[in-house]
C-alpha cells in the first residue's frame, strides 16, 4: 500500500548511502534489524556501523531521489 510522505517500506532504505552531519560518508544500508525497542539499520563502509532507526533524533533525513540517508551519528561511534 501507499505510505504517508515520512514513511518508508525498509526496502526503500537499503542501498542508501548514509551521511552523517559533518559530511562523513558511513556507507551504505544493508540491512535492518529489528530488535524489539527499535529497529536498526546495518550500515557497512570502511567500518560497519549499527544506527537505531529512530526519525528525528539520529535519522535527520531521508532523500530516495538522492539515494541518501543524513544522520545525527558521529564516525566514531561503531
Amino acid at each position: 500500500p501507499k505510505l504517508a510522505e515520512d514513511e518508508y517500506y525498509w526496502c526503500d532504505l537499503i542501498g542508501l548511502k548514509v551521511v552523517n552531519q559533518a559530511d562523513d560518508i558511513l556507507g551504505t544500508v544493508v540491512e535492518i534489524q529489528e530488535t524489539g525497542a527499535n529497529d536498526v539499520l546495518v550500515v557497512k563502509g570502511d567500518e560497519r556501523y549499527l544506527i537505531p532507526l529512530l526519525k528525528g533524533s539520529v535519522i535527520k533525513q531521508i532523500d530516495e531521489e538522492q539515494g541518501q540517508m543524513r544522520v545525527d551519528w558521529d564516525g566514531e561511534y561503531i
